[in-house]
C-alpha cells in the first residue's frame, strides 16, 4: 500500500471532512441499516446524498482519499471512493481495500464511484470473481455488472472471458441476487453477448444445484424477454 505523507492542506481538508461527517449524522439510518444487517465500527448514518454533497466541496485528491480510507468509518471509505484520483489507483490498492471489505455497501460504492473509472477494472474483476471470500466475489460480480454499463461501447472480447469464471459462482447462494443482476447487464451489453448469455444460463441448468437452475430460469425468462430482444433492434 501506499505510504501517506502528511500534507497541512490535506490534513486541514481531512479534519474538514470529519466535522461535516459528524453534522450529516442519522440515528434513525443507523438502526435500519443495522436491521438490514449493514454493521460498521464507525456508522453515523449519513445519506448517500448528504457525502456527495461533502465530495463535491473538494477536487479529487489521493493522499485525501487515502486518509479518509484508513479512518474506516463507513462515510470515510465511501468519500474515499467518491475523492480518490482512478488514474493514481494501484493494484495493490484496490486488492487491500477490497479484500478488506466487511460490506456489500462498501462495494457497490467503490465499484461504482472508483474501481470501473481504473485501467485495472477488468483484470481486477475477473480476477475478484476467483477469490475465496464471499465479499470479494461478491465485489468482482457487482464490477463485471458495473462495466457492462459503463464500458457498453467497449469490444465484446473483453468481457467474454466472464463466461469462463462464473460457474462456480453461479451454484453459490449466498451471490444468487448480485449474480442475477449483473449477468442480466451483461446479457444486455449487446446482441453477441446477449447470445451467448442466453446460451450459459441454459447451461446452467444442467448444473447439479437447484439454486443455479432456478437462477437459470430466471435469467432466461429475462434476456429472452421481448422487452430485451427488442432494445437491441433500437440499437442497430
Amino acid at each position: 500500500m501506499d505510504f501517506i505523507i502528511d500534507d497541512p492542506k490535506q490534513d486541514q481538508e481531512f479534519r474538514q471532512i470529519l466535522t461535516k461527517i459528524r453534522l450529516a449524522k442519522s440515528g434513525e439510518t443507523v438502526e435500519q441499516m443495522k436491521q438490514l444487517g449493514l454493521t460498521y465500527k464507525i456508522n453515523w448514518g449519513a445519506s448517500i446524498v448528504s457525502l456527495r454533497e461533502i465530495a463535491l466541496q473538494y477536487h479529487p485528491n489521493h493522499l485525501l482519499a487515502l486518509k479518509l480510507w484508513n479512518k474506516q468509518w463507513r462515510e470515510t471509505m465511501i468519500l474515499a471512493s467518491m475523492l480518490d484520483v482512478p488514474s493514481e489507483v494501484t493494484e495493490e490498492q484496490m486488492d487491500y481495500w477490497t479484500k478488506s471489505l466487511e460490506t456489500t455497501e462498501i462495494a457497490e460504492t467503490l465499484n461504482t464511484w472508483l474501481w470501473s473509472k481504473t485501467k485495472f477494472a477488468f483484470v481486477k474483476s475477473l480476477e475478484w470473481c476467483l477469490g475465496k471470500k464471499h465479499l470479494v466475489r461478491f465485489a468482482g460480480l457487482n464490477l463485471m455488472g458495473r462495466l457492462a454499463i459503463a464500458e457498453k461501447s467497449e469490444l465484446d472480447e473483453l468481457f467474454e472471458p466472464f463466461f469462463d469464471v462464473l460457474s462456480p459462482l453461479a451454484k453459490d447462494p449466498k451471490l444468487k441476487q448480485v449474480f442475477y443482476r449483473s449477468f442480466i447487464l451483461l446479457g444486455m451489453k449487446s446482441k453477441s453477448m446477449n447470445e451467448m448469455a442466453i446460451l450459459f444460463a441454459e447451461g446452467m441448468k444442467e448444473f447439479d444445484s437447484e439454486d443455479s437452475s432456478s437462477l437459470a430460469e430466471m435469467i432466461l425468462t429475462e434476456l429472452t424477454s421481448e422487452y430485451v430482444q427488442e432494445s437491441f433492434v433500437k440499437n442497430t
